[in-house]
């Protein structure tokens, strides 16, 4: 089994080193897609001999991922984020499959444990976080909803969970999650005005940003990860209310003035 990684990248020196040295391990080519850096990343990159860079604008997080997966060589397609690497468990697990994969499986899954301010996060609904990074790209591809990509396979294509984590080096501080907060719910209040899937409702603006923070801190547990998992289940309330805040303005074409 040859396999291809692929990789998205804007300006990640921080992480691209453990996300590259970990790929370095498993796959035999390494596909970054840069959305024209302004850091060390393209250097970073290079500096790897597996490693084909390319640059595409950025148009969307699925649509950025599909331009990685038609450059990729081989079948077999493993898909990692700049700051995202694979666990030592999941290496071993991976090499394993290359010298004798199992018959049968199209897709593998794996769980991703985030790193929050600085700490794993094993509660607050983002563990186990289970994804399907690796698998057949005659079987599927990438779908879903901006910023929000899935793996979409074919009806039928059998999934093996492996166990071995992907961890996802995902936000520095509280700054950087509000800014996060306000860039993805514009993204999906242009999705949602796109695709027409829901139509606004004040009960919906009202209703479900208190929904998602009991969910996160009481139903998925975020208590028992003090601080962090109340500063996740508060953000996250936070983000649903500008999700559907932003896609009203969007609807009626003006914005409500600042009392």
């Amino acid at each position: 089994m040859k396999i291809s990684a692929t990789v998205i990248t804007f300006n990640e020196e921080t992480h691209i080193r453990k996300c590259l040295d970990s790929l370095d391990k498993v796959a035999d080519e390494i596909v970054v897609v840069d959305s024209f850096s302004t850091d060390q990343t393209e250097s970073i990159c290079r500096s790897y001999e597996k490693v084909r860079f390319v640059q595409n604008a950025f148009k969307g997080y699925i649509e950025q991922k599909h331009y990685g997966l038609n450059e990729a060589r081989y079948d077999w397609v493993l898909s990692l984020d700049g700051d995202e690497c694979l666990s030592h468990e999941l290496i071993h697990e991976m090499n394993g499959i290359k010298e004798k994969a199992p018959p049968g499986i199209e897709a593998y899954s794996m769980p991703r444990l985030n790193n929050y301010c600085g700490r794993w996060i094993r509660h607050s609904g983002w563990y186990p976080d289970r994804k399907v990074r690796f698998w057949n790209k005659q079987y599927g591809s990438w779908g879903g909803n901006n910023p929000h990509d899935t793996v979409q396979l074919e009806k039928g294509a059998k999934t093996h969970r492996l166990r071995g984590d992907i961890l996802h080096y995902t936000i520095p501080d509280l700054e950087a999650h509000v800014a996060q907060s306000n860039k993805f719910s514009t993204i999906a209040a242009h999705e949602l005005l796109r695709n027409r899937t829901k139509r606004f409702t004040t009960l919906r603006l009202l209703f479900n940003p208190p929904f998602v923070f009991l969910k996160h801190y009481f139903l998925k547990l975020g208590f028992l990860d003090g601080f962090r998992g109340l500063t996740i289940a508060v953000v996250s309330a936070h983000s649903k209310f500008l999700k559907y805040a932003k896609y009203k303005q969007l609807t009626s074409g003006h914005e409500d003035s600042a009392s």
